[in-house]
């Protein structure tokens, strides 16, 4: 387009000389007219560039009051389109009837009742989590769980909850059903294992004791204990039964008001707290539900994914069906957008002044003028073609007058 523009003025010059030249030649009269034309198209195209190439820089390198505006006036110029652009598009009122006219909820409601819609914000949404796992970094995942849980549970005492859990269970009979299981697992070891006994028998008897006596000892011993095992099974008032409920009431009691058995749990829970294997168990369970994440987010049948797919339908039926929610959260956006544009319409047009400001001058001024250079080039065609028509008529109108 420079070329063009350019081209309109040479032309108009090359015009310009042709007629000086025929008119010194004896050429006809009529050729004052095309020479005060050409001669008009040259100030005219001449002005123009001049004009044009002044909004970007220096005309010929001349460094000429008022002219490379835009690289002088660029941070000005962003300021004055911040400005602009919160004046005339963050107002309050008018950003939140567009909110409210755009429907937002019913129009979310409707898009997500198509199945394939449905699947691509389930997708995104699966998305979004693992760019979130990835972003976070494992150490700090791990940090945030040892100060939130593992700090948590090692920092009260656990003496008097565990306690009181233990007197609970053993007021509602939780532990009966326990006492069963270790009564029928200690008599079914016994049934299970004469020949175990035997060899304790054997082990503990005297070296002279002659082998047949071994033998009774063995026999006997199995039947105390198979006898003295199945009255503990069976008997739910056997003195074992009852002396083992006793010493854990006595516990649950002790870790409640003792200070001796309370301290001692309390030493207990550092050394296990302290130790390395615990230490690393967050690491490992952070490590082990990333992995599991992942995998359900990459999974289109897991069920992680079918909870969300099922939650997005929910949301979309009730977005569709339920004017209530649909008119809260109408309201509920329009008054967040009005509240935002009321309150931070400076510091969204300031990233409009800031980018401005960050730009190089010559590199600003020549995105501008790559933007609009087209319709400037066609001001200096225009020029040059307007002031040979008005050239043409003022030299038209003074032969007429004169």
């Amino acid at each position: 387009m420079k070329l063009v523009a350019t081209g309109f003025l040479v032309a108009a010059g090359l015009v310009y000389l042709a007629a000086e030249y025929w008119l010194h030649n004896g050429g006809p009269q009529w050729v004052n007219y095309v020479r005060a034309a050409a001669e008009a198209g040259m100030v005219g195209g001449l002005a123009d560039w001049f004009a044009v190439t002044a909004l970007f820089r220096h005309p010929l390198g001349i460094p000429i009051p008022h002219t490379a505006l835009i690289r002088k006036k660029k941070d000005q110029l962003g300021d004055s389109l911040g400005g602009f652009v919160g004046e005339n598009f963050l107002d309050p009122e008018m950003v939140s009837e567009k909110v409210r006219s755009a429907h937002i909820p019913e129009r979310a409601g409707e898009w997500l009742a198509v199945d394939e819609n449905r699947a691509l914000a389930s997708d995104q949404a699966a998305k979004a989590i693992r760019s979130t796992l990835a972003v976070l970094r494992d150490e700090d995942a791990v940090a945030i769980i040892e100060r939130t849980i593992v700090a948590r549970i090692a920092e009260p005492q656990w003496g008097p909850p565990a306690g009181r859990i233990l007197a609970e269970l053993l007021e509602e009979g939780r532990h009966l059903p326990l006492m069963d299981l270790m009564a029928d697992r200690a008599y079914g070891w016994v049934d299970a294992h004469p020949e175990t006994i035997d060899r304790w028998v054997r082990e503990k008897a005297p070296t002279w004791a002659p082998e047949f006596v071994n033998e009774l000892l063995s026999d006997r011993a199995y039947r105390e204990l198979s006898e003295w095992t199945w009255q503990i099974k069976v008997d739910k008032q056997h003195a074992v039964r009852l002396a083992l409920i006793g010493f854990v009431e006595d516990f649950a009691r002790d870790l409640q008001s003792d200070p001796a058995t309370m301290a001692k749990l309390e030493t207990f829970k550092h050394e296990v707290m302290n130790r390395d294997e615990v230490r690393r168990a967050a690491g490992s369970a952070w490590a082990s539900a990333k992995r599991m994440i992942v995998e359900a987010t990459e999974d289109t049948s897991s069920t992680l994914r079918v909870k969300i797919d099922d939650l997005l339908r929910r949301l979309s039926e009730m977005l569709v069906g339920d004017e209530k929610v649909r008119n809260r959260l109408d309201d509920y956006m329009t008054r967040t957008a009005a509240y935002v544009a009321e309150n931070y319409a400076g510091e969204v047009t300031s990233i409009i002044s800031e980018t401005v400001e960050r730009w190089d001058a010559d590199e600003a001024s020549e995105k501008i003028e790559l933007l609009a250079g087209k319709d400037l080039q066609f001001i200096r065609i225009n020029g040059t073609v307007v002031g040979a028509l008005a050239g043409l008529a003022i030299y038209t109108a003074t032969q007429l007058i004169f």
